[in-house]
């Protein structure tokens, strides 16, 4: 299983490293952050998989953060547990309704922060990230990283590869290019939207016949993968 990403935003440098050893000891994938603008640059950049956020910052506090994050398309489901010294009902109350998923007062142990973090990352992930997600015998095992058809192995580029897990755990829903753009490739890298319709190409070519259909073109929008036809 691919480690988790989590992103650490507390302007306290001790607080940030106290966190990141203990997590980095339960082996996730740590960013850190200072403040809420480069916070945000490296969601949108690196995609965590949960976000720690401190809630009294400089500047943009956490909560105003949160509530960014939840409004945008891109990371509205993403998971937030805010960090926080106060231990008020009201301002619990606050955090929560700013869209965090959970809740823990400083000081914390690394054990309780840990637990928790892995509480709020069951709930939030969803089939087709770490179980195996299949439709009509088109199998996509995101552990082995490995796409097959009827038990037979796919030959599969690594951007089709996220095209088509995108697809399979999104399935159903017309999206747009720039959508799959901001999904798929990451909000801030440059990328023309023709070179979706080039990937969608080359993943249909892998997928063959039957099942290439799955990925239907949706006119005047863009993609939609369904087994309705």
């Amino acid at each position: 299983m691919t480690a988790k990403t989590v992103l650490i935003v507390d302007d306290e440098a001790p607080i940030r490293e106290m966190i990141a050893v203990a997590l980095e000891m339960a082996d996730y994938r740590v960013l850190e952050a200072d403040n809420a603008q480069s916070a945000h640059a490296m969601v949108v950049d690196h995609q965590p998989d949960l976000v720690l956020l401190d809630w009294m910052m400089p500047g943009t506090s956490g909560v105003e953060l949160s509530r960014r994050l939840k409004r945008e398309e891109g990371t509205s489901e993403l998971p937030i547990i805010m960090l926080t010294a106060k231990g008020e009902e009201d301002n619990k109350i606050q955090g929560l309704e700013s869209g965090a998923d959970d809740y823990i007062t400083k000081p914390f142990s690394p054990r309780e922060l840990v637990a928790r973090l892995k509480a709020v990352l069951r709930r939030a992930t969803p089939r087709g990230v770490e179980e195996p997600v299949q439709v009509e015998g088109l199998m996509l095992d995101p552990v082995s990283h490995r796409v097959s058809i009827d038990g037979q192995s796919l030959e599969i580029g690594p951007t089709e590869y996220r095209l088509l897990q995108f697809f399979m755990t999104h399935q159903e829903r017309a999206y747009t290019r720039g959508q799959l753009l901001d999904q798929v490739w990451g909000g801030n890298v440059y990328v023309e939207e023709r070179t979706v319709d080039v990937h969608i190409r080359r993943l249909r070519k892998a997928l063959g016949e039957p099942h290439q259909q799955l990925i239907q073109t949706v006119r005047g929008t863009g993609y939609r993968f369904s087994a309705k036809g």
